[in-house]
Formats: structure tokens, sequence, C-alpha cells
């Protein structure tokens, strides 16, 4: 129903159709790496590929990136459909990548989930789905990763890190700015995830001790 007015549209369920349903991991590790905006996933993503000479993957996934923008500003189902598409999309190259190297992600399943679960609730954090709740649950059919790390930094810092940056915000982190209980569910929904759960690091140190200890969580989960 949308491909006749977001011409996009078409071209994203056309990549989706192409991809083989239940995509199976390759024999390396596959990494993901979650957290609001300026938490360093940028930088600890782009230091632990070059660490592990791995293949750097983001979510949406380059084929998709550059209609974001045009999906941004659709009603919400719409805007998540096309990052849950997204996903699916990313499952195939994931799936192919990792039978070449170790697989790191910039943001995949958890990211949709969270910022779904917290734009749909109101209030508090109290006020999320309970936490054992389906809506935390990985999708069955989605190739799953190995590891998931959540980097989180204490507001003050983050938002001094986005000043510092001088980019221009998406509405999503203008919502996180301004709404601190929005930030709140978000990073709480996070930390509800299961299957795989969220490993939390905190990225608040300088980038070399923040690499230090993703790589040791690394090295006690995923098998080199």
């Amino acid at each position: 129903q949308c491909a006749e007015r977001i011409p996009e549209a078409e071209a994203v369920l056309d990549l989706l159709e192409k991809c083989p349903e239940n995509q199976k991991k390759g024999g390396f590790p596959v990494i993901v790496f979650e957290g609001l905006d300026a938490t360093g996933k940028t930088t600890v993503t782009q230091a632990v590929k070059d660490t592990l000479n791995g293949i750097l993957l983001r979510s949406p996934p380059a084929c998709i990136s550059q209609w974001r923008t045009v999906f941004d500003d659709e009603p919400t189902p719409i805007k998540r459909a096309f990052y849950a598409a997204g996903n699916y999309i990313l499952a195939s190259e994931i799936a192919k990548a990792s039978t070449q190297a170790p697989v790191i992600i910039d943001r995949y399943w958890h990211s949709t989930a969270a910022y779904t679960i917290a734009t749909e609730t109101s209030g508090k954090d109290q006020d999320l789905p309970p936490a054992q709740d389906e809506v935390y649950q990985w999708p069955e059919d989605l190739l799953k990763p190995d590891l998931v790390l959540l980097l989180t930094v204490d507001p003050e810092e983050r938002v001094r890190r986005l000043q510092h940056r001088g980019l221009e915000k998406t509405k999503e982190e203008a919502e996180l700015e301004a709404n601190s209980l929005f930030r709140q569910r978000v990073e709480e929904s996070y930390r509800r995830m299961v299957n795989p759960a969220c490993q939390e690091v905190d990225a608040s140190p300088s980038k070399e001790e923040v690499l230090m200890t993703v790589l040791q969580v690394i090295k006690k989960h995923c098998a080199f």
C-alpha cells in the first residue's frame, strides 16, 4: 500500500523478497554494538573491526540507508517497518560475511525493538511492558548474533559529546535530548532484551580503555 505513495518502499520490499528465509550464520563470530547516539559506537566498532580483521556492517544496511530520511518523516508504523525490514536484509549480509571473517555490527534488531517499545509507551521506565514480556525476545526467524554489547555513558557526558560533534540531530536524537523519560525508556528496554541479552559496557573512559574492555568481553564470550 505504501509503494504507490513512497516509491522507495517498493525497492525495500524487492530487496526483502530476495533474502532467503532463516539465514544461517557462518563460522566466524557476529558481534553487535548497541547504544544511544554519542556513546562511541562508530569509534569502537571501527577499532574492533581493525583489531579483529573483521567486516563492519551497519543497520540499516548500506543498500537502503540512503532512504532513511524519507522513512523517518513517515508515520511511526511505516518508519518502524522500514527499520524492521532493514534487519532482515542485513541478516543476508551477515550470513555471507560471517563465512569470511568476524562480523562487527553497528546496531541491529535490539535498536529497532528498544526505540519502538519506548515510543509506544508513555511515562517512566516502570510503565514499560514487564521484563518477561515477549516484546523483549529476539525474533525466531532472524539471524542471531553471538554477542550484543550495549555502550552506555552518563547523560551529561553524552550531551557534551553530541555538542562537540555538532552534527544535525535526527528526530529521535532530539527527542532523547528533550525528553529524559524517553531516553530512560530506551535504555531500560535495551537492558530487558533477552536471547541474546545485552552485555553492558561503560563507554565513558578513554577510547583506549573502552576498546580494551570490549575486547576482553569479546574474548570471554566468543571463540577465536
